[in-house]
């Protein structure tokens, strides 16, 4: 399975695309600490645990995650438009539409 395969499996359904068990985990994790925050409990810790993953390996998830999150937060917050992009690229929320582009 090349990367390319896989990133277009995972972008086209994240919660069911075929992967190895480890990261199966990471994923239903990080997918659980974005769509539900307040859902996340110690069992879903421990299932990373259970597929292997040590406590600097799951804080890297962890972090990485809420980054990644915050980035976007702040980017849509802000109506940033990413580098490089076409109009027909841009997403409406990323169309400088947001509270920047009228300040």
């Amino acid at each position: 399975m090349s990367k390319d395969d896989l990133a277009d499996r995972l972008a086209a359904d994240p919660d069911g695309a075929e992967v190895p068990s480890r990261l199966r985990a990471i994923l239903d994790y990080a997918l659980l600490l974005t769509r539900r925050p307040h859902d996340v409990t110690a069992a879903s810790v421990s299932a990373l645990r259970t597929a292997g993953l040590s406590d600097a390996e799951i804080h890297r998830v962890a972090s990485v995650t809420a980054y990644f999150a915050f980035v976007n937060r702040i980017a849509e917050g802000l109506g940033v438009e990413l580098e490089g992009s076409t109009d027909d690229e841009k997403a409406p929320e990323t169309s400088g539409s947001g509270p920047a582009s009228n300040p």
